[in-house]
């Protein structure tokens, strides 16, 4: 599965070869990685070789090293192609209102298409991430990841890949400014009230209704971001 490499920087070999891998599915989500020494007599390289590459693909986030257990696969085959894409695309200096309102522009015409394509399984998926959302509520948890759950459903129930992983770059950008907007009691109401109104937009089968109930739902977030941009 892994070969010989030959390249002056053998460590982006190593990299290339990981990743590849990853989104072929033949490594998968939580696999473990040989250790260092098996890696490095599979490549032929030095194993300061070997940890430069684990070190390259730990910040493309596609794998993690966990102390005296091994280093294991992080990232789906779609992640692995996806990361590297907001990486190129997006930078963290970007102004946030700016890659916000991008949102604005995407994720209403996404939620159009998930009413027009969506299954029965995938409202039942919707339904079963917004149950999770209210009952992370309840019990005080911290909902982001079950609100970026239902953005990324979302996406894919439009059958757009290019739709899909714009908004996974997006969303996994502003996760920081998600974090703050989700802080306060109301505001985590506010979210899930936005989402009861989109699922029952799409459950409807109306495009129109689906990408109103999105923009307001964004439109009530932006405003939220704006006030604290003009405070800090």
């Amino acid at each position: 599965m892994l070969k010989e490499v030959r390249k002056k920087r053998a460590y982006e070999d190593i990299v290339a070869q990981v990743r590849n891998l990853i989104e072929k599915g033949k490594l998968k989500h939580g696999d473990q990685l040989p250790n260092e020494k098996e890696l490095s007599e599979t490549f032929k390289v030095s194993r300061s070789t070997v940890r430069e590459a684990i070190l390259s693909l730990e910040t493309l986030s596609l794998v993690e090293r966990r102390q005296g257990e091994g280093t294991y696969v992080m990232a789906s085959s779609e992640e692995a192609i996806i990361k590297p894409l907001a990486a190129s695309i997006f930078q963290e200096k970007d102004d946030v209102i700016d890659i916000f309102r991008l949102r604005k522009i995407l994720e209403p015409e996404i939620a159009g298409l998930a009413a027009r394509n969506a299954t029965a399984k995938d409202i039942e998926k919707l339904e079963i991430i917004v149950e999770e959302h209210e009952k992370r509520l309840i019990e005080r948890k911290n909902p982001l990841q079950t609100d970026s759950q239902f953005h990324s459903t979302l996406a894919k129930m439009s059958k757009n890949k290019v739709l899909e992983r714009l908004v996974y770059a997006l969303v996994r950008l502003l996760r920081k400014t998600r974090e703050e907007y989700l802080q306060t009691e109301a505001r985590k109401l506010k979210s899930i009230a936005g989402h009861r109104e989109i699922l029952a937009a799409i459950k409807s089968g109306s495009e129109p209704a689906a990408r109103k109930a999105m923009l307001q739902h964004l439109d009530g977030i932006e405003d939220c971001i704006v006030q604290k941009e003009g405070k800090s």
